[in-house]
């Protein structure tokens, strides 16, 4: 084995810091997942605004999302030997920064910049934050710790990208990304006054990655981690279609249904966390076949009671989506864990990118039903792979 291939030796053993720091990295979280989908709640104000089609302005998800996969994987190999905590705190001044030139934009062109900004900073952000972890709690605190760090992507689909619709009602949508601009500020100052200094030893290397990917319980949890995300997004992407055509509700009753989802997968994330951390393999396994059963079962389902017992059961097992498939990439090579989460963070982002748009094309050619069975799917392949792999394997 040769010096690139060799796994890096750990940055520094993990150390109790207490509890502000991670909450510290949650509340980037928070910040970042809310930055990235508050198009989804703005998409006819800010299409009316600038001038072009839903369609357009939906696109500045996919910039998003594609840039923050393409830049995720490679984030230790670009920020070098840096000290962990000042790369944060900067990456989100920049995603502040993306926010305001997203509010301040006269155009798409000024926008898609914005957007392509904060693709940017999604894509370091997330490459570090899920291996900082860690390296703050280790131990029985590690699984709790994780937890809460992933506590903040659920929480941002309920309060984050519902109050910046809510703001945009009462002011404009340009308001809305002022309040996040405000927000990464306040995240990175938080960061800066909580957080321990994070140093490496030495510099991120591509044969880190290569060496994670050999890794078999590595590559299986990426799979698993690929095909989940995936089928999500192709069906949740267009849920509110499938409740208006399909089960009949009303828009009030749909955005009851989704608050619903969205506390479910506050419950879920903090009830398959901790398991996460005991037994990741059983974890992901409960996870992988709620969406799969879910997505199946709203393809047939009719009825406010009935649809939401099934998002009830969607939103807990994809709201344990995050820290258990994170858990198993950690769990399967603890001598990686900068570069696997990384890898992680670039599938996960390419995967709701990639997912979006094969949902599209398959809801325009298909329908509702079709869209749905297809996550079903793709879901239910993760789980096979889950099923038929574990975290510990090590064989090339």
């Amino acid at each position: 084995m040769t010096n690139a291939e060799a796994p890096a030796p750990p940055a520094a053993p993990p150390t109790a810091h207490g509890w502000p720091p991670v909450l510290a990295v949650a509340l980037a979280t928070f910040t970042v997942v809310s930055s990235e989908m508050m198009p989804v709640g703005l998409l006819t104000p800010m299409s009316h605004s600038l001038g072009v089609t839903d369609g357009v302005t939906g696109l500045s998800l996919t910039i998003t999302g594609l840039i923050a996969a393409a830049l995720s994987p490679f984030a230790p190999l670009l920020v070098g030997a840096r000290d962990r905590r000042t790369v944060l705190v900067a990456f989100m001044l920049l995603l502040g920064l993306a926010d305001a030139v997203t509010a301040l934009a006269p155009d798409f062109a000024v926008l898609a910049a914005g957007r392509v900004l904060l693709g940017a900073a999604m894509g370091i952000v997330w490459g570090l934050a899920t291996s900082v972890g860690p390296r703050l709690a280790d131990g029985p605190r590690l699984a709790l710790t994780m937890t809460l760090i992933f506590s903040g992507v659920s929480i941002a689909s309920v309060l984050g990208v519902p109050l910046g619709t809510y703001l945009a009602a009462l002011l404009d949508w340009r308001a809305a990304f002022w309040a996040l601009a405000l927000l990464g500020a306040a995240s990175a100052a938080v960061l800066a006054a909580t957080l321990p200094a994070l140093p490496v030893h030495e510099r991120g290397r591509l044969g880190g990655l290569a060496g994670a990917l050999r890794h078999r319980g590595v590559a299986a949890g990426i799979a698993i981690t690929a095909f989940v995300v995936l089928g999500h997004f192709a069906g949740y992407t267009y849920i509110r279609p499938v409740l208006e055509a399909d089960a009949g509700l009303s828009t009030g009753v749909i955005a009851a249904c989704l608050l619903v989802y969205g506390l479910a997968g506050v419950a879920g994330n903090f009830t398959l966390g901790p398991l996460s951390g005991r037994r990741p393999k059983t974890a992901v396994a409960l996870a992988l076949a709620g969406v799969a059963l879910a997505a199946a079962l709203l393809a047939y389902t009719g009825g406010v009671v009935t649809v939401l017992l099934v998002l009830v059961v969607w939103g807990a097992s994809y709201g344990g989506v995050s820290v258990s498939t994170q858990a198993w990439v950690r769990t399967a090579d603890p001598a990686r864990i900068e570069a696997s989460a990384a890898v992680w963070a670039g599938v996960f982002n390419a995967g709701i990118a990639l997912g979006s748009f094969a949902g599209g094309l398959v809801v325009d050619r298909a329908g509702n039903r079709a869209v749905l069975l297809t996550a079903a799917g793709l879901a239910a392949v993760g789980l096979l792979i889950a099923l038929l792999s574990r975290p510990d394997d090590r064989r090339p």
